[in-house]
């Protein structure tokens, strides 16, 4: 859900300045009386009257690892998730192989330990299948 304008909060606060009750102000601008309230005590507490950002871009716990991290690739190409996870772990850093997974492929730092158990490829099929000959 978006948030209220800034014109709806203004008036509202302007309505408080006023003297108007909350519950008046609710009914008047169809929003909720908490709602109201909410505004009052975040310009009261901060004297903000814009909403919260919302969501935000969190930091990875590893992102300053990076390099440390590439090293140990390229020392022991044949290093799992779960013991990359135990030598962080070792520096007093907890991580799921989870998070590690995805902090790795935004790198690029994806690969497989061994060339020869790659996926193996469909071969193509000259026809499709013959539906004809099958019974029923």
């Amino acid at each position: 859900m978006a948030a209220y304008s800034q014109d709806l909060r203004d008036r509202v606060l302007n309505a408080l300045g006023r003297g108007d009750r909350p519950t008046d102000i609710a009914l008047r601008f169809e929003v909720s009386r908490v709602w109201v309230y909410e505004v009052k005590n975040r310009f009261e507490r901060e004297g903000s009257r814009t909403a919260q950002t919302a969501g935000g871009c969190r930091q990875s716990r590893i992102a300053h690892l990076e390099s440390t991290l590439r090293s140990w690739i390229l020392e022991q190409a044949d290093l799992s998730l779960a013991e990359m996870c135990e030598r962080l772990a070792g520096q007093g850093i907890q991580i799921k192989t989870s998070a590690l997974w995805h902090q790795l492929n935004k790198w690029g730092l994806s690969f497989k330990k061994n060339a020869v158990r790659q996926r193996a490829r469909a071969r193509k099929r000259e026809a499709g299948p013959n539906f004809s000959s099958q019974s029923r």
